[in-house]
């Protein structure tokens, strides 16, 4: 392998661990973070309250009533501020997020809907959110702490260790405001909003399993029966692959899943192909086919090629007429492709601590994925030379990664190109310029 495409390889990141979908999809809630740190404020606020408690009791102890009406002096002031920060913290969040959901709006009309879901899965979104309503929160449970009594004799508690990690909350909360806004505005341009689905998409092809020795696929067995989907009609999202290995072992069978990731299941359809041995019990297969509303980018190798293929082309609708936009969107698909073009496609074999077959996972071979890249551009790219020759450049950077036996859809899409381009361009000299090769476009 050349070295532009180690780099490639690299730039994808290190391999994820094998983990279950239920990351993933918690990543696709907004819930999640802020519930967690509303608890976890909780426990630490009981935390503070009992340290609070036991430093008053001490002083008692001690019958230092002087330090402890200092910290009476102290708890008043500090009373008065976490007051403030309590009645402004709801109203902030309510402002701030309104602001951002509006220019996420703007964003997922200029470039496409799906944007909306970096938004949502941007860490630095949750985390911010996650800590302004802890912020909140501990305020209220710190204005319960604040003793009505003044005599440091009969005192019972002194929010002091409350009172500082309010004021260490609010300092975190600034500084997360200032990330999350320049996150928020990171969002708002297309080029970073490419890279992140570019980013997203890498993730797919490193967490596939690596073919062994590069040998064929060994063979199943005879299929002995499917297993129907019984849950609700939606988008196959993802599938629990070490579960399945698991209980693909136990059965001594290989499962073979039919609908690819992505693909719009019904009740009732067939989604798993039993191969040499009886179907496992229904109990076993529970929670390992997961369906949603939409697609997600956990294992299915195209949504990011169809997430740059709709910026691209709303990019060259009539209604934005934005072709530099979609000379950015080529960019990443011309990436992309070359970072597979030498990888075994077709199917992902997914072995278990043997070394056996014991899952196949059918996922877009590499004519499919040029197809996805460049089909529906090209039709857009007659009329805009800048467009052309970008996906000239492109298609000739692909001819000389990939091998000769997958060269053949690259060739048809130039071909295709060439031909759309010699029908539109009304003089020679037109259809010379469209048709030279330039990695910018037109510079």
């Amino acid at each position: 392998m050349s070295d532009w495409m180690v780099a490639q390889s690299s730039s994808a990141g290190r391999r994820p661990r094998a983990l279950s979908p239920l990351r993933e999809h918690l990543r696709d809630t907004f819930w999640f973070a802020p519930t967690a740190a509303m608890v976890g404020v909780f426990a630490v606020w009981v935390g503070a309250e009992a340290l609070d408690t036991a430093i008053v009791d001490a002083l008692q102890r001690d019958r230092d009533y002087e330090t402890l009406g200092e910290l009476l002096r102290f708890a008043a002031d500090a009373k008065a501020v976490v007051s403030a920060v309590g009645s402004a913290m709801m109203t902030f969040i309510g402002v701030v997020f309104s602001i951002s959901l509006v220019a996420v709006q703007m964003a997922s009309g200029q470039f496409t809907p799906r944007v909306v879901r970096l938004f949502v899965r941007s860490r630095i979104t949750k985390a911010t959110f996650a800590v302004f309503l802890a912020t909140f929160v501990l305020t209220l449970l710190v204005l319960t702490s604040f003793d009505t009594v003044d005599d440091p004799r009969a005192v019972t508690t002194v929010p002091l260790v409350q009172s500082v990690l309010t004021l260490c909350m609010v300092g975190l909360s600034l500084l997360l405001f200032v990330l999350y806004v320049n996150a928020t505005l990171r969002l708002m341009r297309i080029s970073h909003v490419i890279a992140r689905i570019a980013s997203e998409s890498f993730r797919v092809p490193a967490s596939m399993p690596v073919p062994v020795g590069g040998q064929e696929a060994p063979a199943h067995g005879t299929e002995t029966a499917w297993v129907p989907h019984d849950g609700r009609a939606g988008v196959l999202r993802d599938v629990h692959i070490a579960r399945l290995v698991r209980v693909a072992r136990k059965h001594r069978v290989v499962l073979r899943l039919i609908p690819r990731i992505g693909d719009f299941v019904l009740p009732g359809m067939p989604v798993l192909a039993v191969h040499g041995g009886p179907v496992p019990p229904r109990r076993a297969l529970r929670y390992a086919i997961s369906v949603g509303v939409e697609r997600t980018y956990h294992q299915d190798l195209g949504f990011g090629l169809r997430q740059l293929s709709d910026i691209a082309l709303r990019a060259l609708s009539p209604a934005i007429n934005d072709p530099t936009t979609a000379v950015q969107a080529l960019d990443r698909v011309v990436q992309f492709l070359a970072a597979l073009s030498r990888r075994p496609l077709d199917a992902a074999l997914h072995r278990d601590r043997a070394g056996a077959v014991r899952l196949v996972q059918p996922v877009p071979d590499w004519t499919e994925l040029v197809d996805l890249g460049f089909t529906e551009v090209r039709g857009c790219a007659v009329g805009s030379p800048q467009i052309s020759r970008r996906m000239l450049a492109g298609l000739d950077d692909l001819l000389l990664l990939a091998p000769p036996e997958r060269r053949e859809p690259l060739l048809r899409q130039r071909e295709l190109l060439r031909q759309a381009v010699d029908l539109a361009a009304p003089t020679a000299s037109d259809r010379d310029f469209a048709l030279r090769p330039d990695r910018q476009g037109i510079g």
